[in-house]
């Protein structure tokens, strides 16, 4: 799995020209997910974002995590994360789960945030024409890459 993670003053995803999904103060989360992605990747991916200490302390330091910082999440599926765009300019995508796989793991992953926040996470909607807006602050932008561990 791979997540774009920003920390932002607001977010919210439209779909059809109604907001679907809105938080304030948190992290927006982008989600790709590859066909050999497992529960383990979620585990360590959800742990890792909860615990990421990205967040101001009372010294303007970033060194609080989203769950003592109180923010919320919004997490949104985007297969192009996985593009692949070595060769020629058209990016390939072949590394993207299909969505038999990566519907049940994006599921899953949003309930694993859920569980690791203790309180709800919001989402899009896995495979629609989303309008993403947000307003990140910092600006803070994280890659994470369940893959490159080390």
């Amino acid at each position: 799995m791979k997540v774009v993670i920003q920390r932002v003053l607001q977010a919210s995803v439209t779909i059809d020209g109604q907001v679907y999904s809105a938080i304030k103060k948190g992290m927006m989360i982008l989600v790709g997910i590859q066909a050999d992605d497992t529960a383990e990747d979620i585990e360590w991916l959800s742990g890792k974002i909860c615990n990421l200490r990205i967040f101001d302390d009372e010294n303007g330091v970033m060194n609080k995590s989203i769950k003592e910082d109180g923010g919320e999440i919004l997490a949104v599926s985007q297969f192009t994360l996985m593009a692949r765009t070595k060769k020629g300019n058209r990016p390939s995508y072949i590394d993207a789960a299909h969505p038999d796989i990566s519907i049940p793991l994006y599921e899953k992953f949003v309930r694993k945030l859920c569980e690791e926040m203790q309180k709800e996470v919001k989402s899009g909607v896995f495979g629609a024409d989303m309008k993403v807006e947000l307003i990140n602050n910092g600006p803070v932008t994280i890659i994470i890459d369940s893959k490159n561990r080390i």
